[in-house]
């Protein structure tokens, strides 16, 4: 017998013992949602503005210096506890995600405590609802998060971190804490659901399916086999039994007894050719239901319900000429990742339901993204997430939660990280999904780099974790995927951890020293992290700032962007590219979000073009958790960016870019099929100005294999301008438009914007065809700025002198067709720089 009580319901909260001249003070009980946070709580109570909203979040820090109560009454779940077959003999209160410092208490008793926001824990309770009466309260103390953290970093002694917040003393989400694309909002509250969980004789309490597969990189027969790891907990009573297993997948049955007193058992499944799962553009992906059964004496008492896929993955890191390479591979085949980093898609992460994972991971597929990297900083997501990427075919990079700082190898974090990790990786370890673990996120790099070792004068700073505490869990608990310590992580004795000729590379001299042109100085074997930054869309900066007007450093504008001289590295570039110093709100906002999309385009088109040589790129960042400016292809309303768009174009299956090279310029193809290219490339050299036309052609036959990549030198006579002012290159017949141009949108012989236009209803949508009569340069139809639900479908556009091109307004039908045409909603390079002219 086995049930289940959800306890999502009937819960309030309020503060304990607040002082006086706290805003805490004025508070009573106020109605909680379970799963949620303060904050939350507080904002539907209206006690608080929207912490998203201007800088409201200045005023919230004392939320996360308070000690909060939640209450709740167990008489209802209490009078339902004695069923048909009678009282179950063992009761247990069970937390998914408590944030973070609480203590439980039932009937006034206390149960249990959690120091750790990223476990779960199960707590006894059979004894005391059995005295408790009709009418037991369930409490949940919370104490505040910044006291029991800086506590541990009185005791323990400062260590060095990336910002001045005690995130790495706690284990809880250290982008709480605020981080340089987020706000500093530190929670506390039942984040996850809590639930009461009756039961009698035994119980599964972890079940762990490793999966491989033989022969998924040949030609013969594939034999999957599952290898199900089961852990009991059973009642004093049920100590006595024998214990019957049953495991179900792909219509093979295995069985197991576990004796009496035994609590582990293993299932061996063997499935004969199964259909192998595989990350989107390279196959399918067949999911299998897993069942696992436990029963006594015939009587069914728990089961374990999961969809796995058969799938061998593995990191392929040997030494070459060039250095140590890096490539994920599936089933045997190296896979050209086509990556984002992903951080917590809400500062509350309690909001993101399954609806929201789909959305976002949706996003992420649908610009070509085959791989998501769970970023150190933020959480081990729900079951949802995972099972998302598993069903659409993206590859799941898990890092352990550990970024930027150095952190405290002493009691009680230690026992903490081990007992978080080991449950992270069984529960994760079910999602064909999940193809890498990682130790940290830059913490190696930053012990070597970031001038921590002074600091630290020989004391521990996490190494522990990275080089013996984890490798040791993932051998033990699941050897079928890799485990890197770190990213960036360089394999080897005495190698720096971000030399670019080894393993895996973080690229940040781009954006914070250098313009997004220097990608092409690199030449990495793998890039996890790298990004520009770009605002958000208007209307998502709009709803989230009150300044009149909005201006790039207007109160409200400047505190929603987080980054260290964010804006002046926003101006640098703008004054680099467009000759721009002190422009206007709307121009700022233009062409800083045309800057990211081409600073994204061209660092994946140069690291794509480098294959095999570089096996990937892991775009910094695909989402954010609020409005902010940031490097996120989409923004904390969930709307595409012009650099999504541009993300889309770089990550297509096959792709044709321009790469300089010593002796010229170079077309590089991309082949990302399993299919030979072969087509008829055409390179043009036209004029800018007054109806030149083409200047210069050639045409070539190419084949590209599949998964391959093919270059194309360019001849002088095309490739050499006469006036790098005045020309621009074209490469067509390769799929989507490759351009180069010769000097800088400064110096270009750009004409004040002339081109035709016309609207069309079409059903809920609105058909804007644009035919250029000049040369127009990234043209973008931004009608959110006149309906925040209105969408173009492409952005941004470059067209030459007689080209069209037609955007498809998704809900734009009720749009004004004259507001559309012009700006700020219809923008070009040429509005700004042919018309200050």
């Amino acid at each position: 017998m086995t049930t289940w009580f959800d306890l999502g319901d009937g819960w309030t909260v309020a503060p304990v013992a607040p002082d006086p001249g706290s805003p805490a003070a004025g508070l009573g009980a106020l109605p909680a949602t379970v799963p949620g946070c303060v904050h939350t709580d507080l904002l539907d109570a209206g006690e608080i503005d929207d912490p998203h909203t201007d800088d409201n979040e200045t005023r919230l820090g004392w939320i996360g210096r308070t000690d909060w109560r939640y209450v709740r009454s167990l008489a209802r779940e209490t009078a339902d506890l004695d069923g048909s077959d009678g009282p179950p003999e063992r009761v247990d209160l069970v937390c998914e995600g408590l944030d973070t410092v609480a203590a439980v208490r039932v009937a006034g008793h206390e149960v249990g405590r959690s120091e750790n926001m990223h476990r779960t824990h199960r707590f006894d309770v059979t004894e005391v609802l059995a005295s408790a009466g009709d009418d037991p309260e369930l409490v949940v103390e919370f104490a505040s998060p910044y006291r029991y953290a800086e506590a541990h970093r009185d005791r323990m002694g400062p260590l060095p971190a990336a910002y001045d917040e005690p995130y790495q003393y706690i284990r809880k989400m250290a982008c709480n804490f605020g981080w340089d694309w987020g706000p500093t909002l530190v929670t506390s509250g039942i984040w996850r659901p809590i639930r009461l969980h009756a039961w009698s004789t035994a119980r599964l309490a972890a079940v762990r399916p490793l999966v491989t597969v033989e022969g998924a990189g040949g030609n013969g027969p594939v034999l999957g086999r599952v290898r199900v790891h089961v852990d009991l907990e059973r009642t004093a009573a049920g100590r006595r039994s024998a214990l019957e297993l049953t495991a179900r997948v792909a219509g093979a049955t295995a069985t197991a007894t576990a004796e009496p007193g035994e609590d582990t058992a293993v299932l061996e499944l063997e499935v004969a050719d199964p259909g192998l799962w595989w990350p989107r553009g390279h196959g399918d992906q067949p999911l299998y239901d897993l069942t696992v059964e436990l029963s006594a004496d015939g009587a069914a008492l728990d089961t374990w319900r999961r969809r796995i896929g058969f799938r061998e993955v593995a990191v392929v890191d040997e030494p070459d000429a060039r250095g140590t390479g890096f490539a994920v591979t599936v089933n045997g085949r190296r896979v050209l990742v086509k990556g984002a980093n992903w951080i917590p898609d809400d500062t509350f992460p309690s909001r993101v339901d399954a609806a929201r994972y789909r959305a976002r991971i949706g996003q992420a597929c649908a610009a070509g993204v085959n791989l998501l990297r769970v970023w150190g900083g933020g959480i081990y997501e729900s079951d949802d997430f995972y099972q998302a990427c598993s069903e659409l075919g993206v590859l799941v990079w898990q890092d352990f939660l550990f970024a930027c700082a150095a952190y405290p190898e002493d009691e009680p974090i230690a026992a903490e990280v081990a007992a978080e990790a080991r449950e992270a990786v069984v529960r994760l370890s079910p999602h064909a999904s999940l193809a890498v673990w990682c130790g940290n996120n830059e913490n190696l790099w930053g012990h070597e780099d970031w001038d921590w070792k002074p600091v630290l004068d020989g004391r521990p700073w996490g190494a522990g974790y990275y080089l013996d505490l984890l490798p040791r869990l993932m051998a033990e608990l699941d050897p079928t995927r890799p485990y890197l310590p770190g990213s960036p992580y360089s394999p080897g004795e005495g190698k720096h951890p971000n030399d670019p000729a080894h393993g895996i590379m973080h690229v940040w001299d781009v954006w914070n020293q250098l313009d997004h042109t220097r990608y092409r100085d690199h030449r990495p074997r793998f890039v996890a992290e790298f990004g520009y930054q770009a605002p958000p869309n208007h209307a998502t900066l709009r709803a989230a700032v009150s300044d009149a007007p909005l201006a790039p450093a207007s109160p409200g504008v400047a505190h929603h962007q987080k980054a260290e001289d964010g804006d002046a590295k926003l101006a640098r570039g703008l004054a680099e590219h467009f000759g721009v110093r002190d422009p206007g709100y709307d121009d700022w906002h233009y062409l800083t979000r045309v800057l990211q999309a081409r600073a994204l385009e061209l660092g994946i088109g140069h690291f794509r073009s480098l294959w095999p040589h570089c096996t990937g790129t892991v775009v910094w960042q695909l989402n954010d958790c609020w409005p902010v400016t940031s490097w996120a292809l989409v923004d904390g309303a969930g709307r595409r960016k012009p650099a999504w768009y541009a993300v889309r174009g770089a990550y297509a299956d096959r792709v044709a870019t321009v790469q300089p090279t010593e002796t010229g310029l170079c077309v590089v193809l991309g082949n990302d099929t399993d299919e030979e290219w072969t087509t008829e490339v055409t390179v043009a050299r036209h004029g800018i100005k007054g109806g030149r036309g083409v200047l210069a052609s050639s045409e070539h036959a190419v084949r590209v294999a599949p998964r391959g990549a093919l270059r194309v030198p360019v001849p002088d006579r095309v490739a050499v301008p006469g006036r790098a002012e005045g020309e621009v290159l074209t490469v067509d017949g390769a799929g989507e438009r490759a351009w180069w141009f010769f000097a800088r949108d400064r110096d270009l012989d750009y004409e004040k914007p002339e081109f035709d236009a016309e609207t069309r209803v079409d059903g809920g949508d609105l058909r804007v065809r644009i035919r250029a009569r000049v040369l127009l340069r990234d043209l973008v139809v931004e009608t959110d700025r006149l309906d925040p639900s209105a969408v173009a479908d492409g952005a941004p556009v470059t067209l030459l002198p007689g080209e069209e091109h037609t955007f498809v307004i998704t809900d734009g039908a009720r749009l004004d067709s004259g507001a559309v045409l012009t700006a700020p909603v219809l923008r070009c390079v040429n509005d700004v720089l042919a018309t200050s002219r």
